[in-house]
């Protein structure tokens, strides 16, 4: 609908005209136990600056009965047209309007999302606004600068409760009527609804309390760990509150774990929705926990950073999320009694490889990227939006001190509370507690694209000892299609002396901290000084760059990777090789070496569980084809054995039981996943449990060694929403063309599915193993895919246009074909985009297989 494209231009001229004061939004959930429509009332208060004006509120619903405006009746079929009602003759001053339409549940995720527990058969509602979507639930001005108070008002079935960004109040015959929230943005609004279970506490300290709740579905409250989840809430308050020296700008603080939800979590002021997959209804990992924590946090630093203080425009949307990330891991690593210290090196290990592999595409964009409207922003919830520009966050801190940048941001919350500010006004505060010129770093930082190179140039005498140090900076040609100037920039870095001590390991035996900036910065280095085993640019990762090593530190760390005694320059050596990976630098199969030969020693579940991603990726996409089975057998072998040398009932041992069920592929690897499951062979410390079961069943059905009535009968242990999922997703993974031909039929021939339904039918789809199988479906792919785009909401398309695009199929072929569909089809910027960087995939698989085949005969 050409409607539902909101421009920044459009969005400027709205909020130059229009000061919003406040909405009354009265909804009738009723009847959300059967689904369909619900009565949506909306009443908007609103200044106009001039008389006689026009503008336009947002709207998507199947049906409009009542448009009043200051107390006039308008023409229905006259105003309401592409998700707008048009606005005219408005008053000089206060203006009232009021609209009355259906509006539709969704399965979506988007909007107000309904979803139906198999486990009770009750409905659980919940919205999901940011970008665009409160305009499927009430009549709104949509965008991040018009702010206003909201006063909700549902009503709902007997004994349901509702949730909402007030305090939650008493029901009167099943009506909850909520107070007033404080000035917000649309799309931080939010009403969650249903019989969901609660646990309640609060937050105490120096005379301050706040109202807490954890919610999730019945079903899965024997799981919720909400004492665990209130400890790291409590931890963020204690912190938060302590670096930003304001104190939380709401009147309570609700996590609400709801199904079906599209990404981690979202910031809702005081009402903050989680997906329930961090309900852990089996075994995980610290890692898990881990990354859950670093999501519950994130979530709290938005409700100052984005709810409290709101971008003008989503151009900012990458400040609102890199402040987030940066805060939340500064601190699960700094706050006291946090479980997890080790929190950057999670982040060097995960969030820094999500951005350097988004830098390194056709897409790639300065931080500060150039929204020209909601179809940009829709796709631009990227590696740089949140892990490059994390990234430079801690790089500005390291540039001006962490107490300046602490108190620069104290300022601006301060100055600019409940309101709208753009990057200039936390920069301007930046440098007035820092004295640092922030200009040229904002320029060379945030508003140019691309990646940088660091390497040491070290020349030793005669005895070993450092004549001359340099780092060496280079600025890559960005990729084809990529806008921009390749850039040198300004980095603040730590560099890494290190040598084996007596024990083996590889410790820090020296560190210097300086600016680099240009082609070559010479490094301070005392005259006599004997060359280091090891030097390690960017230790304790401080910039955002790709580092390499000079040619005795990588030898030094080949042999000894796994030796480093601490975490984090393990993780940066690890990071390194695996970026050589990517880029062909590096043949799969000495990275697989390399992997075997370190990964023993290497204590961080985190980084371990990286790992097996990695490998499995590498063997999948980069390795010659005529070795991929040799070294995924080589591969399989190493996990098994793995898993059988593993400390019984550790993080380890199930990781590696993880990692051998994503492999195993000969009949003796198959053999022992069967056994596993059906508990005639067992692994001592090592519980089969629920999650773990689907894992082996996936497996199974892909290498055709279960069917669909022995898929039926897991379900039938596991009749849940989980369940659901794992079942459809084994079924779509059967290597038969029945079973390819349904799963596709589901997602792009039909749109019932619900989302979590359609992202697992396509995952199990999408078979590494089954290449010849789903060889015929690339074309059929570039017959639908367009189609698909245009008829489904942005999540839904989504989905598919990236999850089934032919990445398996590497080959000049694809390239060309899609190629051909670019020119032809004539997609939309956004479709264009998501088509391109699913492109660059293949061909960096071809430069990287090209490489693995060279090692082979070099």
């Amino acid at each position: 609908m050409p409607g539902t494209n909101l421009t920044r231009e459009e969005a400027q001229e709205r909020a130059r005209l229009l000061t919003v004061d406040a909405y009354e939004i009265d909804l009738d959930l009723s009847g959300a136990q059967e689904g369909g429509t619900y009565r949506s009332v909306t009443t908007v208060r609103f200044d106009s600056a001039e008389a006689g004006a026009e503008t336009f509120i947002d709207l998507v619903a199947p049906a409009v009965h009542d448009v009043v405006l200051n107390g006039k009746d308008l023409d229905i079929a006259a105003v309401f047209r592409d998700s707008r009602i048009a606005l005219k003759h408005l008053k000089a001053g206060a203006n009232e309007l009021k609209v009355v339409a259906d509006c539709s549940y969704t399965n979506t995720g988007e909007g107000l999302h309904r979803f139906v527990d198999p486990v009770d058969e009750q409905a659980y509602l919940y919205t999901q606004f940011e970008v665009p979507d409160a305009r499927r639930v009430f009549a709104s001005f949509e965008q991040p600068d018009l702010k206003a108070t909201f006063r909700f008002t549902v009503k709902a079935p007997s004994g349901w409760t509702v949730i909402s960004n007030s305090p939650t109040p008493e029901p009167v015959d099943d009506v909850w009527s909520f107070e007033p929230t404080p000035r917000i943005s649309t799309y931080i609004t939010a009403l969650i609804a249903g019989p969901y279970h609660a646990v309640h506490s609060s937050y105490e300290k120096d005379g301050q309390s706040v109202p807490l709740g954890i919610y999730c579905r019945p079903s899965l409250a024997e799981y919720l760990d909400a004492e665990e989840i209130f400890a790291v809430t409590r931890q963020g308050f204690d912190w938060f509150q302590e670096k930003f020296d304001y104190a939380y700008p709401f009147a309570k603080y609700d996590q609400l774990f709801v199904p079906e939800f599209n990404a981690g979590a979202m910031e809702n002021a005081g009402a903050v929705t989680i997906r329930d997959q961090y309900v852990f209804r089996s075994k995980v990992t610290d890692a898990a926990y881990e990354t859950r924590a670093e999501t519950i946090l994130h979530e709290l630093a938005h409700m100052w950073f984005g709810d409290l203080v709101t971008m003008e425009w989503w151009n900012d949307l990458w400040l609102n999320e890199s402040f987030a990330t940066y805060t939340s891991i500064a601190c699960q690593a700094d706050a006291e009694g946090s479980k997890w210290p080790h929190s950057w090196t999670t982040f060097a290990n995960s969030m820094k490889t999500w951005a350097y592999r988004q830098d390194q595409l056709p897409s790639t964009h300065p931080i500060m990227a150039d929204i020209r409207d909601l179809d940009d922003v829709l796709v631009n919830f990227d590696g740089i939006t949140y892990a490059k520009g994390a990234s430079v966050l801690k790089q500005l801190v390291a540039y001006v001190g962490k107490d300046a940048f602490f108190k620069g941001v104290q300022a601006y919350f301060k100055a600019h509370a409940y309101g709208n500010t753009r990057l200039s006004d936390l920069l301007g505060a930046l440098e007035e507690t820092s004295g640092r010129d922030l200009k040229t770093w904002s320029k060379a930082w945030l508003e140019t694209a691309g990646i940088n190179i660091l390497r040491p140039e070290i020349e030793t005498d005669e005895n070993g000892h450092v004549t001359s140090f340099t780092v060496l900076q280079e600025a890559p040609a960005l990729p084809a299609g990529a806008k921009g100037e390749p850039t040198l920039r300004p980095h603040r870095i730590a560099i890494g002396c290190y040598d084996l001590d007596a024990a083996g390991k590889l410790v820090r035996t020296d560190r210097i901290e300086l600016d680099v900036d240009g082609e070559r910065t010479d490094v301070p280095f005392p005259a006599g000084t004997a060359r280091p085993a090891v030097v390690l640019l960017n230790d304790d990762d401080l910039s955002y760059a790709k580092v390499r090593l000079d040619e005795e530190s990588l030898r030094v760390v080949t042999a000894h990777l796994g030796d480093f005694a601490e975490s984090l320059p393990r993780a940066l050596s690890w990071a390194s090789a695996w970026d050589m990976t990517r880029d062909g630098e590096l043949a799969t199969r000495d990275y697989l070496a390399l992997v075997l030969s370190g990964i023993g020693k290497e204590s961080d579940i985190g980084v371990v569980q990286s790992l097996h991603r990695q490998v499995k990726l590498a063997l999948d996409l980069y390795s010659a084809p005529e070795w991929r089975e040799a070294g995924l057998n080589q591969w399989t072998e190493a996990t098994l054995a793995h898993l059988r040398a593993a400390e019984p009932a550790s993080d380890h041992q199930l990781a590696w039981a993880r990692a051998f069920a994503a492999t195993a592929r000969s009949p003796l690897h198959l053999d022992v996943l069967q056994s596993l499951l059906d508990g005639t062979q067992e692994i001592e410390g090592l519980a089969v449990d629920t999650e773990l079961r689907w894992a082996f069943v996936q497996r199974l059905a892909s290498t055709g060694l279960l069917d669909e009535e022995e898929i039926a009968a897991e379900y039938e242990r596991d009749r849940t929403a989980a369940g659901e999922r794992h079942a459809a997703s084994a079924r779509a993974a059967q290597p038969s063309e029945e079973a390819k031909a349904e799963a596709w039929a589901s997602v792009v021939e039909s749109d019932k599915l619900p989302n979590s339904l359609q992202e697992s039918v396509i995952d199990g789809f999408v078979q590494t193993d089954q290449r010849e199988l789903l060889a015929p479906y690339t074309e059929k792919y570039f017959t639908a895919v367009k189609d698909v785009w245009d008829s489904r909401s942005h999540e839904m398309a989504q989905q598919v246009a990236v999850g089934l695009y032919p990445a398996l199929q590497v080959s000049q072929e694809t390239l060309d074909a899609t190629d051909a569909w670019l020119e032809s089809a004539q997609p939309s910027a956004a479709l264009r985009r998501l088509m391109s960087e699913s492109r660059a995939g293949v061909e960096r698989a071809l430069k990287a297989q090209a490489a693995d085949a060279a090692a082979a005969t070099a």
